[in-house]
């Protein structure tokens, strides 16, 4: 019996040494102060940009490397315009959305909106202006609406703009075959939901980007699971789907990329070319090369 005694403290004293483990982590974690911090008296964040939004010199390094990612950049997206990032993996091309949507400040050189720092604006509410879908969207476990309108919570789930915004990204056949429809939940958690394939969810995670009020799409691959009837589609009206919006896209895919108003191809961290999908063809540099070279598994 005393040995037992024994043993259960033992067993005991180890839990509470495992558990203090944990405690430590969540004390460091509380801890934390946020590097990205609003200024006392924030700017306001006009209603509709006359300007757009301007990266001037930009570098960035990840805080735990001393590489830097970003050099040196400068690129512009004007209200209404449509403009690509191009690049191998690595690049930085996702880095500069996360700037943009102020994740991160820049170690160097500035982002402007309307002409002043992104830095004077309170981040929430540049935030408010930007409408994201990175490679790894969320896919949610609740009804094919609410996720769609999770994408602009604002509104009544039932508002008509949810089916709208369905419709224009290509999943409104989609929800319509499920059996509930639009209330069907989804994914593969609660008893009765369906699950989707990776082209559907990619279908649902546009809704969402379409629906929300901004003044700025970023798309991060939005097609690279969709088939090309469906990639097609979406694109066929996609200037006016934008709506005056200015867009941002990253794909590999060139049959995205050459709807770009202006293109730009970053190559370690920094702008090698940009202009046109024909002025950068007949410049025959690194973009020229990477058409040429997936056209070629076409022809």
């Amino acid at each position: 019996r005393g040995l037992g005694n024994i043993q259960e403290l033992s067993g005991t004293l180890v839990g509470l040494y495992d558990d203090t483990l944990f405690l430590s982590n969540y004390q460091e974690f509380m801890e934390l102060s946020p590097r990205v911090v609003d200024p006392p008296r924030p700017r306001p964040v006009p209603p509709r940009f006359s300007e757009g939004v301007a990266f001037e010199g930009v570098s960035f390094r990840y805080h735990d490397t001393g590489r830097l990612v970003l050099c040196d950049v400068s690129l512009r997206v004007r209200p209404g315009e449509v403009i690509a990032l191009v690049g191998g993996n690595g690049a930085g091309k996702t880095t500069l959305v996360k700037l943009l949507c102020r994740l991160y400040d820049p170690a160097g050189g500035r982002i402007t909106l309307e002409g002043a720092d992104l830095r004077e604006y309170a981040a929430a509410e540049v935030r408010r202006q930007m409408s994201v879908i990175f490679q790894d969207y969320v896919r949610y476990f609740l009804s094919a609406r609410e996720n769609i309108w999770l994408g602009h919570h604002a509104l009544a789930p039932e508002d008509g703009r949810v089916l709208q915004a369905a419709r224009q990204a290509g999943a409104d056949d989609l929800i319509r075959g499920l059996p509930k429809g639009y209330d069907t939940s989804l994914g593969h958690r609660f008893e009765g939901s369906v699950e989707l394939s990776i082209g559907e969810w990619q279908k649902i995670a546009l809704a969402r980007a379409f629906l929300r009020d901004s003044q700025i799409i970023v798309l991060d691959e939005p097609t690279s699971s969709l088939d090309p009837l469906a990639e097609y589609e979406v694109f066929k009206t996609f200037r006016e789907l934008l709506r005056g919006r200015s867009a941002i896209l990253i794909s590999h895919r060139f049959s995205t990329v050459r709807l770009a108003d202006t293109i730009y191809v970053l190559e370690a961290g920094r702008v090698s070319e940009s202009g046109s999908h024909a002025e950068l063809l007949a410049r025959g540099g690194h973009y020229a090369r990477m058409f040429t070279l997936q056209a070629r598994n076409y022809t």
